[in-house]
């Protein structure tokens, strides 16, 4: 068995060599679906995917401010990881949501449901501000503050996905999620600089 697994992973890594990282495919201005088809690189499932794309990467960002292990670790990479299934569901045609598997291609309930739950876990761990924050506290808050704003561009863009899709949870992952980033970066501010504070003269 331990054989056969040294071979497998040999056996991926040859593929993967021998695999180009161009395969001028696209040049036509198409790009392929998950389960089969084409579709325009301007396409509305391919702009929010794109968005989603960058919303990782910033959380990715973020989490190399982390330390290395911490619990805003682990728990980023997580939610790194979940937005590869986002983005699984999102590049399958509708024709072919029946191929989708849950947890592994296709967002589930219970995906949001956990959102809720780490939102909730993390808002125990700090004085939730009464007031709209000032972003820019910290270089790990920043980073997550820019995250959220690029989940919350995605979720607008999630919009028409939704409707063509009405049992998808896509939409609400991505809402949760958003609220979730906020919290993580109130989270990691020591102090919370607020919007009134902010404005509030100088003294001399």
């Amino acid at each position: 068995m331990q054989c056969a697994t040294v071979v497998g992973t040999a056996l991926r890594q040859l593929v993967l060599s021998c695999v180009k990282i161009y395969t001028k495919s696209g040049d036509d201005g198409t790009t392929g679906l998950l389960f089969g088809g084409r579709v325009r690189k301007d396409a509305p499932q391919i702009e929010l995917n794109g968005v989603v794309d960058e919303a990782q990467a910033f959380l990715g960002l973020a989490r190399a401010e982390c330390k290395p292990g911490s619990v805003l670790d682990a728990l980023l990479l997580e939610l790194e990881s979940d937005l590869w299934i986002l983005m699984a569901e999102v590049a399958t045609k509708g024709s072919n949501r029946s191929k989708l598997v849950e947890g592994k291609t296709s967002v589930t309930r219970e995906m949001v449901a956990k959102i809720e739950q780490r939102i909730d876990e993390t808002t125990e761990q700090f004085s939730f501000p009464k007031e709209f924050v000032v972003p820019g506290q910290n270089r790990i808050s920043s980073c997550l503050d820019v995250a959220r704003t690029v989940i919350r561009r995605a979720e607008r863009l999630s919009v028409e996905f939704t409707r063509e899709n009405p049992v998808s949870q896509v939409g609400p992952y991505l809402n949760r999620l958003s609220d979730l980033v906020w919290t993580l970066a109130r989270w990691q501010e020591e102090v919370h600089t607020t919007a009134k504070a902010a404005h509030a003269p100088k003294k001399q």
